[in-house]
């Protein structure tokens, strides 16, 4: 669960719309809070939104996956990658960040 610092910079700069962004270490990755409240997990600069069973099959409609946080260990399902379009468009990720921020 490695982490560049590069592209942590990155997905902060695209999270600068969105006021009260901090992070915080978590078992070698990171976790993305707004508010305090988590949306997001960062491993092997790959970030990782929350999901539910409503939000979930947009994310697999978009060839995402599930967190696997370590090698034999079980897959995460409340976290699904985030599609790298999302991520580069700020309005969209915006939209996405709220909407895990409902759950």
């Amino acid at each position: 669960m490695v982490v560049s610092e590069n592209f942590m910079e990155y997905v902060l700069d695209q999270l600068s719309l969105l006021d009260g962004i901090s992070t915080r270490k978590m078992f070698g990755g990171v976790a993305i809070y707004r508010y305090k409240k988590i949306f997001a997990l960062v491993s092997d600069d790959t970030v990782y939104m929350k999901v539910d069973e409503t939000t979930k099959a947009k994310y697999i409609d978009a060839g995402s996956t599930p967190l696997v946080p370590f090698p034999n260990r079980p897959i995460i399902k409340s976290y699904y990658e985030l599609p790298v379009d999302i991520l580069e468009n700020v309005d969209e990720l915006v939209e996405w960040v709220e909407e895990s921020l409902l759950l």
